[in-house]
């Protein structure tokens, strides 16, 4: 795919103010509507009951939005430079690696720590390893409704402005943000559970997620495979707590702090090896000043 040749700079203050408005907009509305809609309908074992598209139609907003208003600034060259992105798989086998085992090198080292420091193991969660994997390769396609959004198009510009790794530790609080709704509607999983540490934590591994995507030149599937793989391997070693009623509260869980020390050592030593990084400046347009 070539990047738009277009010649004009895109105005990367005012496009990136828009899209982060316009993707909190319709996200925190669609799941606001579903939550709204579905009260009163019966036992609701989740928000997503009986209004799964609507709730959906939120989630994957962050790059509907990116593709209308690349389409606006780039035209179709844009779109196609900018969705061409989620093809590019000729990477090292490494890069695949290090996205799909990440977060569970991570959840086992806090295991080990845990270990050590109690005497005790912590408690694991019960789904097989290769129904991990499973999940993981199938819901890696969905994820292209966040990350054409946040890395393919929000990274890229603030990079230009911040550098790339500032620019991933601000995308990483916003990306946090963006999931706030899910912590006080009710019938999930995160529901009441400590928002300052999962802000601390999905920050953290915002910056892991901007240097694999650097080092693999901008590949879109990469991050999506991390993003996936991050959300199945998650619960290696549990981290909720039960009951949780407060999500302004730190967490009472000593898992959870220890999962937040071992992303922030790994986000420290990419941080340093992103010092100087660039990423290429033909990605979503990403080059015009």
């Amino acid at each position: 795919m070539q990047a738009s040749t277009d010649p004009r700079p895109e105005p990367v203050r005012g496009t990136l103010l828009g899209f982060f408005a316009l993707t909190f907009a319709v996200t925190w509305t669609c799941w606001l509507a579903a939550t709204a809609l579905s009260r009163g309908a019966g036992p609701m074992p989740s928000v997503l009951a009986g209004l799964r598209p609507l709730f959906l139609l939120g989630t994957i907003a962050p790059s509907l939005v990116a593709l209308a208003l690349t389409a606006r600034s780039r035209g179709r060259a844009g779109v196609e430079s900018l969705l061409g992105r989620i093809l590019q798989w000729r990477v090292g086998a490494r890069w695949y690696v290090f996205a799909a085992g990440y977060l569970a090198v991570i959840k086992l080292g806090v295991a080990l720590v845990y270990r050590l420091a109690t005497g005790a193991w912590p408690r694991f969660g019960q789904t097989p390893w290769y129904i991990m994997l499973l999940a993981t390769a199938v819901s890696m396609w969905v994820q292209a409704g966040e990350e054409v959004g946040w890395r393919g198009y929000a990274l890229p510009r603030l990079a230009v402005r911040l550098g790339l790794g500032p620019a991933s530790l601000l995308l990483g609080a916003i990306w946090a943000c963006w999931h706030l709704p899910l912590f006080l509607l009710p019938g999930l999983d995160t529901t009441g559970q400590s928002f300052p540490v999962y802000l601390l934590q999905v920050t953290a591994l915002s910056v892991a997620m901007a240097w694999l995507y650097w080092r693999t030149g901008g590949s879109l599937l990469l991050v999506m495979l991390m993003h996936a793989a991050v959300n199945n391997t998650l619960d290696i070693v549990p981290s909720a707590v039960e009951a949780a009623t407060n999500p302004f509260a730190l967490s009472r869980s000593p898992v959870a702090w220890l999962t937040l020390a071992l992303l922030w050592i790994g986000a420290a030593y990419f941080l340093l090896r992103m010092r100087n990084a660039e990423l290429p400046m033909d990605i979503g347009g990403a080059g015009a000043k």
